[in-house]
């Protein structure tokens, strides 16, 4: 089954690198771009040598498109993810897929009425690192999680690399948390394994944007396990860091090397010394796995939940944020 893609928008820093991924699978080609900037939307389509559209609705009517990428900003999602849904078209989109809970629940409503397949790209689940992380705390060897942090920066807004349009408050509805803390958020819910029971953010602005350039959100659960999330965009050499604690033992990853460190009291794993343990290889990538929907007429319902949840507890972030105060993640609904 060949699948025609359209191309909904080049905005997101990683439009291009679907487009490759695109380029590259057997079962999929580019049949035509829509961006909401007619120039960029031309030029890419030229690039591509795929039509360019003016009207999104004229691109969904098309015959050879049988999915859309969307990479719009953040603050139109909803918008034309629905308009996609509504004409039958599958849908790949980068995360967040909304930024609240009630926008998400509008896109699944309709997703389901038109039963499309819709994959959100969350790529650091599929990462060899996490499938090892779930593998050694699944076989108990941490015992009772007790704290996750996971760390996720880099230097684009004072080295001058980050587009300036991620600055732009009302296309991206966030800065630094809801761009690069997406990561570190899931990651950090998945480790914890156990629901979040409400959420504190601080941003800081350090470059003086519109939007935060330095941010840390704290989950709580009944548990009394708290995993805190770190994002920024001003940090000069700043690795990926996780870290999973627990009452018998403690992981490490990225402390700098990319290197899974463990240490633990278990009878069956005790190391009186930080042992290295071996990476997985990776899982599929999101896009794969996408096609692989399609193709099969299944549902990714495990992205899906993990999507809304991630909508979830950014959306709880950013109230905290700016009410100044602990987010029960029970009054976050639609």
């Amino acid at each position: 089954m060949s699948i025609g893609i359209g191309l909904v928008s080049f905005w997101h820093v990683h439009a291009w690198d679907y487009v490759k991924q695109a380029q590259a699978h057997e079962d999929t080609f580019i049949a035509a771009v829509w961006d909401e900037d007619v120039i960029r939307g031309q030029e890419a389509a030229e690039t591509l040598k795929v039509p360019y559209f003016e009207s999104l609705d004229d691109m969904l009517a098309q015959e050879d498109v049988n999915a859309v990428i969307v990479d719009a900003p953040t603050n139109i999602h909803k918008e034309v993810i629905v308009a996609a849904a509504k004409a039958g078209k599958h849908i790949f989109t980068e995360k967040v897929i909304t930024p609240t809970v009630q926008e998400v629940d509008d896109i699944i409503t309709e997703v389901n009425r038109n039963q499309v397949i819709i994959t959100v790209s969350l790529p650091r689940l599929n990462d060899g690192y996490t499938l090892s992380i779930m593998e050694l705390i699944s076989g108990g060897l941490l015992g009772e999680i007790t704290y996750v942090r996971v760390r996720l920066s880099h230097n684009g807004a004072i080295a001058g690399w980050l587009p300036e349009h991620f600055y732009n408050k009302e296309q991206c509805l966030g800065g630094a948390l809801i761009d690069l803390g997406c990561h570190p958020m899931y990651l950090t819910r998945l480790f914890l394994g156990q629901d979040v029971t409400g959420v504190s953010a601080n941003f800081g602005y350090i470059t003086g944007k519109d939007v935060e350039d330095n941010a840390v959100a704290t989950l709580f659960t009944t548990s009394g396990a708290i995993g805190v999330v770190e994002a920024g965009f001003v940090n000069s050499h700043s690795p990926f860091t996780i870290e999973v604690h627990g009452t018998e033992g403690t992981l490490l990853f990225g402390t700098p090397e990319d290197k899974l460190l463990l240490k633990t009291n278990k009878p069956e794993g005790t190391t009186a010394s930080w042992t290295e343990i071996p990476i997985k290889d990776n899982h599929d990538s999101a896009f794969h796995q996408w096609v692989n929907h399609i193709q099969s007429d299944t549902f990714a319902d495990n992205n899906i939940q993990t999507a809304i949840e991630l909508t979830r507890l950014m959306e709880a972030a950013n109230r905290s944020a700016k009410e100044g105060r602990v987010i029960p993640l029970a009054d976050v609904r639609a």
